[in-house]
């Protein structure tokens, strides 16, 4: 499918989300910069589409680190302004790692700074085109996506993906993310979308049809909380050990006992202690072919 030759999609693959490079006539803008352990690759993927240009601004749709782990990156090499969705500004000046996602689920993320914020409901000029800053939480409580208008364009971020949504990491919490995963799709409905471009994966031009399979996919998980909570400690056990590649077997129990979300979720969900839950899940990616054991170690596959 075509887009607007100011639109260049990086489709990355784990641990980074996509990046959109925008680029106009005077400046260069760019939505969500992948995780810190590929700052390299993120740096040369935008330094050869510039092509000698300055990168100007930088912008996340929501602050889980593989949307914003290469900002910190970006702006010392090129001292790119960076807008973050209002709601975190705070956070990220006083740099508060308790009220940011990164030490809760043990990820990494550089230390960067904000000059500015994006509100939802605003419209900026990035690249050629007007795009509309949308609320959209469900995945992430203060995610922003962003609508173009005349292309018909949408960057969903974690909101809707070709097959399905990020983890509702709210609902871990009990707060009410089911729901607003619901209202967020809606608002994507009202929208007259023809292409997608996703947090993670390829462009698809499907819109109907993805929504209908996020909707059925919400369906599920909202049956039953518990599941949402199962799909969100094998996600981020495939995280750690797709970052580190392999890890010793006895280390999984401590790792999972230093993780806050870890600890929360084995005693709100599954009644179980850290050290319990990382043997459940051990197990769980195992069975599925995206892991094995060797020798006592824990292997990244599939």
């Amino acid at each position: 499918m075509k887009l607007h030759p100011s639109i260049h999609v990086f489709e990355r693959g784990w641990l980074s989300s996509n990046n959109v490079l925008l680029l106009g006539r005077h400046d260069a803008a760019m939505i969500d910069s992948g995780y810190v352990t590929h700052k390299q690759q993120t740096l040369e993927l935008v330094r050869h589409a510039l092509r000698g240009r300055h990168l100007d601004r930088l912008y996340n749709t929501h602050l889980h680190s593989d949307h914003c782990g290469g900002n910190a990156a970006l702006q010392a090499h090129f001292g790119c302004d960076t807008f973050i969705p209002e709601a975190e500004a705070d956070k990220v000046r006083r740099w508060d790692e308790d009220a940011l996602s990164f030490k809760a689920t043990g990820q990494q993320c550089e230390r960067f700074t904000v000059d500015g914020v994006v509100t939802p409901g605003e419209t900026l000029l990035l690249g050629e085109l007007e795009w509309q800053a949308l609320g959209a939480p469900g995945h992430h409580a203060h995610s922003v996506i962003y609508y173009c208008p005349s292309e018909k364009v949408l960057i969903s971020a974690d909101a809707l993906w070709q097959n399905g949504f990020g983890v509702i990491f709210p609902e871990l919490e009990d707060d009410g993310g089911f729901e607003e995963a619901g209202a967020t799709l809606d608002l994507i409905a009202s929208l007259d979308v023809k292409v997608v471009i996703p947090g993670h994966g390829a462009v698809f031009d499907d819109v109907e049809a993805a929504l209908a399979r996020a909707r059925r996919r919400l369906d599920f998980l909202s049956a039953d909380p518990k599941r949402n909570a199962e799909y969100a400690v094998k996600v981020l056990l495939k995280f750690l050990l797709l970052e580190r590649q392999s890890m010793p077997l006895a280390a999984t129990g401590p790792l999972f006992e230093a993780i806050p979300l870890m600890v929360e979720m084995g005693r709100r969900h599954f009644g179980m202690s850290a050290t319990e839950l990382a043997a459940w899940a051990v197990k769980q990616l195992v069975r599925a072919c995206s892991a094995r054991i060797e020798n006592d170690i824990l292997l990244n596959d599939g």
